[in-house]
């Protein structure tokens, strides 16, 4: 199984990545066609296991555990088969 896994910071954290994206978009051209920019990180992992609620807790473990800071971050996770 694939796990998926999309990280980024929760709503009302700074993103000073995503401003400074934001900004230089708007500078080369794109101030009318971005709103928003917020910048996360995502983790592809191949999981030893053929079930699909087991690989969603194991993910969700890891993320819990090491891959997320939780305080700041919001995680989701997408098992493909």
């Amino acid at each position: 199984m694939k796990a998926i896994i999309n990280i980024g910071l929760k709503k009302g954290v700074l993103d000073s990545q995503g401003k400074a994206a934001h900004h230089t978009l708007d500078t080369i051209g794109f101030k009318d066609i971005v709103k928003d920019v917020r910048i996360g990180k995502q983790i592809i992992m191949e999981l030893n296991t053929s079930n699909e609620v087991e690989a969603k807790e194991e993910a969700t473990k890891m993320c819990e555990q090491l891959l997320a800071n939780t305080v700041i971050e919001d995680y989701e996770i997408i098992i493909e088969a």
